[in-house]
This record gives C-alpha cells, structure tokens and sequence, in this order.
C-alpha cells in the first residue's frame, strides 16, 4: 500500500471535503481516504497496482474538484492562487454592489425606472457570470456527476431565483402586478449582496484559516535559503536543493544549519575545540548545546556562538526537520472522531435545508393567498400578494443555514492545537491521539532513558555497587511533571529494570508513589493491560525497544525524541527535548483543544437553531413582523464561519 498526501483545489465548505472524502473512498484500490478543508489536502492509502493517482484525480475532477497529483505543487501555492482570485472577485462584486444598490435606491432619479432595472439586471448578471461563476460551476457539476447538494447549491439557488424572478418583474412587472394595482419591485441587490457577502466571509475565513496553518510555515522557515560549501579551499554559497550527501558546509555564528550531518571542525571563544548550537526550534531545550567533532547537528537549529564544519549525512525529505513538518501536517490532516460524525450531518444538512425552504415557501404562499381572499383579493391578485414574500423567506432559509461553520469547528482547533504542541517540541501523529489525551488517568512511566539520564561515564562493570546518584540524573522538571501530574488526578507508575533500593531512590527523589523494580518488557505492558481493565485511560512513556510492547497497548503512547525509532514509530505523541513537563502540557493542551471544539460546534448548532426559524419567518406567528432578509441572511452566514475560525486561533496563545 502507498500512502500520499495529494493538495485538493476548489473545495469551499463542509460538504465539499465531504464529498470529495466519500468519491475517494469508493475508488476500488483505495484503502483509506481523510480528507482536510482547512488544510486543502487528501491523505489516501492506496494500491498503485489497482489505482494510479491520475485515475483518482479524474474522478474527483468529475465531482467539479481538481486532485493535484504533481509533487512539485505545494497546498501553499494553491492556498494563495485561491487567496488572490477570491480576493479580486470579492472586491468586484463590492463595487457592482454599491452602483446596483444606489440605482436600487433611487439615486439616480432623472433616470428611468425601467432603464435603472435594466442596468441592474445588467450588472446582476456579470456579478452571477465572474464573480458568482465558481458557485454555479461546482453546483452543474455535483448535481451532473453524483446528484448531490452543498452550499454553493445554496448559493446558487437563492440568486438564481432571486435573479429570475427580478428578472420577470423587470420586463413584465408592471403588465402583470401593477395593472391589478399591486405594487412591485427588482430584487437585483439582494441577489448580489448574497454573493459579495458569501465572497466577503470567505476571503476573511480564508484569511483566518492561514493564521491557523502557521506553525507549518514556522517549522518551513526555519530552513535556511542557501548554505556555505567547503570546496577546493574556498567557501562557496549555494542554493540548499543543490547540497549532496558528503558536501563540507561551514555554519557561522547567527546561521542557521541547512541540513543534518556531523561536526567535522568547531571552535568559538569559549572552547577551541567545540561550537554552540542553539535547538530550541526542534527541541524545546533553551540552553545551546556544546558540538564537539563528531557530534550531530539537525537542519534549521542555530549556531549561536562560534563557527562549524559538518558533512552532510541527511538532505531533502530525509532530515529530522522535514520528518518533523511531514508529521505535523499528516497530524493536522487526521480527523477526530467528532469530526466524522459531524461530516455525516454536513452531508445530509444541504437537503435538510433544502426541504425547509421549500415548505418555508409554501406555508408563505397558501398563508398570503389565504389572507388575500379572506381581504376580497383573490386569483392572480392574491397569488402575486403572496408570491414576492414567499420567494424572499425560502432564499433566506437557503443563505443562513451554512454548514460551513459546523464543517470547521473541529479541523481548526485541531490544526492550531496540533501546531501549537509542535512549537512546544510536542508532535502528535493524529487527532484522534490529541482528542484521548485529555481522558489519561493513569501514566507507566520507564525509569532509564525517560525519567532519568544515565552517567555514561560510569563503568558498566562497577555500577551494580555504586550509589544510585552517582549513576541517572533525573530529567528536567522531571518532579515537577510529576507533581503536575498528581495535581490533576493522575496516576504516575515508574517502571524500571533496575534493582529495587535504586528504583525506590528514583520513585522518591522524582516524587512517585507507584513504581515497580527488576521488570522485562512483558511486566510494563501486563501493568497497562491491568490498569486498562480496570476502566482507567493510560498513557505510557518510554524510549526503547523494550518499551514498544507497552506503548502499542496503551491508549496512548508517548516516546522520547531521543530514544530508539522503534519506539518512536509506535507512539502517537513524541517529545521532542528531555523536559518532562511536556507531558503535563500535553495533556492540558488536549483538554483545552477539545473544549474549543466542543465550543465552535455549540455555537455553530445554535447559530443555525436560532437562524433558520427568524429566516424562515417564525416571529410572524406570534405577531412579530419580523425576519431576515436575503441579504441580511448572507451577511449572518459569512460571520457563523469566521468567528468559528477566529474562536479556534484563540489556542495560539495557550500556555499551561
């Protein structure tokens, strides 16, 4: 199986990436398919022997959205070719809005009504053709290839109607309502102002939506341009693309190293023999660390102090920087459990909508008619009373109800959550992993590696008769963790290989209550097995191979970025640095993400619960001539969708 991360262009809502979702997971070869709205991104799990990536872009092309299978496409690139259409669109639109709505306004009174309607009518139809063109577009072709619904069907259903029936009254209006004496109008605004509002919101959720994306461009700046090459006794810049594995780099002070490799020569004032480096970007570790020959340096930390050589051992995709940001965005592209379940009802949310507004039109048409005879106007009279208010309630009901909101409440608190553990030296692999974080009660801690640092100096032969001290310092912060940890109800059992007056010294110096002495790898994993069936949510922490067993069981497993890959590769969050109070953090972190989740889609299901029945016209039962007009409507839609992504970026500034 092949798993790839394909930019998808033109989706615009809930009940886009939805579609997109379902279309790819029905291709016979693929295994599995997430789709992202925010991060315009499908991750599919497919076999290259059954489906090629050109067959599944031509069937998402079918749907009306264009899967980009070139690798040298980047989601950025589409993101600010959109940015800018979208924005020069909306600021079209605003300018035909203004003329049409002062025309509309009788502005312009020396000049007749029938020639005011017919520029309306005019300016309304190139709004509806350029600006409005994508909405009709994506609507032809869902409707063509799948019979399905979202919200530009709605969009092009409220100015479509809105547009026809202006349309009529503007050639025929006077012949057929004002010869009864009945007074009529062009709705030719509201039809634009829909469209520039829906533009408006979208170019301002867009706007939104990269401020939620920043932690990836943070983790992409931090890799330098250009880097310095050894070669032939000169030093020369080249571009980073163009730097081979074995290639002598020389990094100064304040520069940033380009890819991964090993000190070959350092100095600086401090030490002849040793430069420092600064890997609190990748780390989390604030003090710079002394690189001596031979020692290992990661692209994009820093030289603070001195200058180095080092050959270049891992480039491109392949450096610990790249895996890094290759996680991160496999992360945020992951869906919470949540998030299905709420893509299943942005699905049939469309037709909902849809049979609300039919029955909102139909219960104004027979109440109007109903009124007009009860007032002795009756016929074609009493159908045009009622008609005009019919049509307006049904495309108020279309514009309000937007799934959008319910469709981003959780992929952008998951994207500013996860970015925001990744700034922290946090990586989650998955939502899902971020979302149970918040349940752990219960934390199997290993002792060697994760909890303490061993004295490598020390002889191996001698150590059974040394002092524990003179052996594993404890980490940083590491009590503290675990007085954090307490704090909050949570359960610390330290796990160790070692003999039992050490294991007893290091449970008491880190502040465990629980610990266990002498253990093998079957002891860690049988201890989360027996805490697990006792209802508790665990949390395992480890470093080696010995601890996989445990870390694959556990609800989740956390690894130490400097333990074994094996390790790594198991666990679902891995901390970056050896500060212990990560963990903590996580956790918190979690719990505030999935609270803000919780939050947009509380407030996204009352936006609608309240919308739908004012657009609709409700009030008017008890009295009140009250609702929301069209353009009102679209101007209420535009805003659900924004203060869902602004109320997400609020974790941008979290701390514990």
């Amino acid at each position: 199986m092949t798993k790839r991360i394909f930019p998808v262009s033109g989706m615009a809502c809930a009940s886009c990436s939805a579609l997109v979702e379902k279309k790819l997971n029905e291709i016979e070869g693929v295994s599995q398919a997430s789709v992202n709205l925010l991060g315009r991104c499908a991750e599919v799990n497919y076999d290259e022997k059954i489906i090629s990536p050109q067959a599944m872009k031509e069937v998402i092309s079918a749907a009306g959205y264009d899967l980009i299978i070139d690798d040298e496409v980047k989601p950025e690139e589409i993101e600010e070719k959109e940015y800018s259409e979208l924005r020069t669109k909306m600021i079209a639109s605003w300018v035909i809005s203004v003329v049409v709505m002062a025309l509309s306004m009788h502005w312009f009174h020396f000049i007749d009504m029938f020639l005011r309607n017919v520029a309306c009518l005019i300016l309304a139809l190139v709004n509806i053709a350029w600006c409005g063109r994508d909405f009709y577009i994506h609507t032809w072709k869902q409707i063509k290839g799948r019979g399905t619904a979202n919200m530009d069907t709605m969009v092009c259903l409220s100015t479509g109607i809105t547009f026809l029936f202006s349309a009529f009254n503007c050639f025929f209006g006077e012949q057929v309502w004002g010869a009864r004496g009945l007074e009529w109008h062009c709705y030719f605004d509201a039809a634009i102002m829909i469209i520039t509002f829906v533009l408006t919101g979208r170019l301002l959720e867009e706007k939104a939506k990269k401020s939620t994306a920043s932690s990836i461009k943070k983790l992409m700046g931090l890799a330098p341009k250009t880097a310095k090459r050894v070669q032939g006794g000169e030093i020369i810049e080249i571009p980073i693309a163009t730097i081979q594995k074995g290639d002598i780099l020389e990094v100064r002070a304040g520069e940033k190293i380009p890819v991964d490799g090993s000190v070959s020569f350092a100095e600086s004032f401090m030490t002849a023999d040793g430069a420092y480096v600064d890997e609190a970007m990748i780390t989390g570790e604030p003090t710079p660390v002394l690189k001596t020959e031979g020692a290992s340096v990661l692209a994009g930390t820093i030289v603070s102090q001195g200058k180095l050589r080092m050959k270049a051992m891992q480039i491109g995709e392949a450096t610990a920087l790249a895996q890094i940001i290759r996680m991160v965005r496999e992360a945020q592209n992951s869906k919470a459990p949540v998030q299905r379940a709420v893509d299943k009802f942005a699905g049939i949310f469309v037709p909902l909508v849809g049979g609300i507004a039919l029955l909102t039109f139909v219960v104004w048409l027979v109440a109007g008619m109903t009124g007009g005879v009860s007032a002795g106007i009756v016929g074609a009279a009493g159908l045009s009373a009622a008609l005009p208010k019919a049509i307006l309630s049904a495309v108020a009901v279309m514009v309000v109800a937007c799934p959008c909101a319910m469709g981003l409440a959780t992929p952008t608190a998951l994207m500013v959550g996860i970015g925001r553990a990744a700034e922290r030296g946090i990586l989650i692999k998955d939502a899902a992993a971020l979302e149970t974080l918040r349940k752990v009660n219960a934390i199997v801690i290993d002792k060697t590696g994760t909890l303490t640092i061993p004295n490598l100096s020390v002889d191996f032969t001698k150590a059974d008769s040394l002092a524990p001290e003179a052996r594993e310092s404890l980490k940083p912060n590491a009590r503290e963790a675990m007085t954090e940890l307490r704090k909050e109800g949570i359960d610390v059992y330290m796990m160790s290989g070692d003999r039992p007056e050490a294991a007893a010294y290091w449970a008491e110096k880190a502040g465990i209550e629980h610990f266990r002495s002498k253990v093998v790898p079957q002891d860690k994993e049988d201890l989360v097995r027996s805490l697990k069936a006792e209802g508790k949510c665990v949390a395992m922490i480890g470093d080696g191979i010995n601890d996989t067993q445990a870390l694959a069981l556990a609800d989740v497993g956390i690894a130490m970025g400097k333990g074994t890959d094996v390790a790594i590769d198991v666990a679902q969050v891995t901390l970056m640095g050896d500060d212990l109070i990560h963990i903590p953090e996580a956790i918190d972190l979690s719990r505030k993400t999935v609270g803000m989740i919780r939050q947009n889609l509380f407030w996204a299901f009352i936006y609608n619960v309240i919308s739908i029945p004012l657009a609709a016209g409700v009030l008017h039962i008890f009295g009140m001539d009250f609702s929301i007009t069209p353009m009102w409507a679209s101007a209420l839609m535009a805003f659900s969708s924004i203060s869902v992504v602004l109320n997400s970026l609020r974790l941008k500034f979290w701390k514990r």
